[in-house]
């Protein structure tokens, strides 16, 4: 008689498999709970492959301000320990690391602008380390563009009372491939704010994920993005408060129009037990612009203490708004005009949010355009 035993699947998220080795994960086959709302075929290699072959997008920058540096370095210690397939298979296939240092104290006024330029290629795996020391001050954009199949992961660790505005825009060619895990891990008084816009590829998968390494640390994680016909957007966060006196707060929006646009948002905030005096709030609104369009929204909370400052989620899902488009319509604006600027308000809050009046210009033009297409 065979005395082996199953372990019993996780209870909570925090308690989900973690391993460097993509060996440790089971085969993917589209059912389990991680995985149901992607299309599994489409991702081709990151989800089926061992090793990846591929090399990676090149990056790309002017000249950087002092107490900033980027180089490559062969290791650096991990902050995080994948717990889905890809982002495993991401660090055994990267050849070597990316290191953005900004220096202890440094104090940057303008956006530090860094570019990753796909040529395509085979499927490349990569990983980037954002390294502030104590008491750093830096706004680091991060442009994604040209064609790529790319499992990355991107590991952000800020020292104690360090700030960092992070914006990075997904805006890949229409055939690219995409899916990355961000973590952040907030030091003592430290600030994060990140602003992830996503627009191009044909699949692109963002998990997002922040745990705190001292009291009073703040995360602020904004999305926005835009799903034309066929695209499949998704985005995924996992907040993991372990330390009291923390805040967070998670606020994505996503418009969609034509034919099987698909996005996806599922945000997770885990609570611990010695997590007293969490203040945290999760929202995603979706606007459907077109039939055939497809958003999925699940925000979860899980609370494992009493002692809470504030916790909260909302979830919003709707087509346009046929009033808001009237009022403008009576007012002499024509049809196609009073659509652009519904969205363009829809979106207002969370661009200007972006630290950069030339970026802030372009996505308001690019939102346009699709707009403008879709009713050519």
């Amino acid at each position: 008689m065979s005395t082996e035993t199953t372990a019993p699947p996780p209870s909570t998220k925090s308690q989900v498999l973690r391993s460097f080795d993509v060996t440790d994960f089971p085969k993917v086959g589209g059912l389990e709970e991680e995985w149901r709302f992607t299309p599994i075929k489409r991702l081709g290699e990151l989800i089926t492959a061992t090793a990846l072959t591929g090399v990676a997008p090149e990056w790309q920058h002017d000249q950087l301000p002092p107490g900033v540096s980027i180089k490559d370095v062969e290791s650096v210690d991990a902050i995080l320990t994948p717990f889905d397939r890809i982002s495993a298979l991401a660090y055994g296939s990267a050849a070597g690391v990316t290191l953005i240092d900004v220096a202890a104290e440094t104090e940057v006024d303008e956006p530090v602008l860094i570019r990753r330029v796909g040529a395509g290629g085979a499927a490349a795996g990569a990983r980037t380390y954002v390294r502030l020391g104590n008491f750093a001050k830096v706004t680091l954009i991060l442009e994604q563009t040209g064609d790529a199949t790319l499992a990355d992961n991107i590991e952000v660790v800020l020292g104690d009372s360090a700030q960092l505005t992070f914006v990075t825009l997904d805006e890949w060619a229409a055939t690219a491939v995409h899916a990355q895990h961000i973590k952040f891990q907030v030091g003592r008084d430290a600030r994060v704010e990140h602003v992830q816009v996503t627009l191009g590829g044909d699949v692109v998968r963002q998990f997002t994920s922040v745990e705190y390494a001292g009291r009073g640390g703040d995360a602020e994680l904004w999305g926005i993005y835009f799903a034309d016909a066929g695209q499949h957007i998704e985005h995924r966060q996992l907040v993991d408060h372990g330390v009291p006196d923390c805040r967070s707060y998670v606020g994505y929006r996503g418009a969609l129009q034509g034919e099987s646009a698909k996005t996806v948002w599922v945000g997770d905030v885990v609570i611990r037990a010695t997590a007293t005096g969490t203040e945290t709030y999760e929202i995603n609104r979706n606007l459907i612009l077109t039939d055939g369009a497809i958003a999925h929204s699940v925000p979860n909370l899980e609370i494992e203490t009493g002692e809470v400052a504030g916790a909260g989620h909302a979830s919003a899902t709707g087509r346009f708004d046929d009033e808001q488009l009237f009022y403008l319509m009576a007012r002499g604006i024509p049809e196609g005009e009073a659509r652009k600027l519904v969205v363009r308000g829809f979106f207002a809050e969370l661009i200007n949010k972006i630290p950069s009046e030339q970026l802030r210009e372009r996505l308001g033009d690019a939102i346009e355009a699709r707009l403008t297409k879709a009713g050519s």
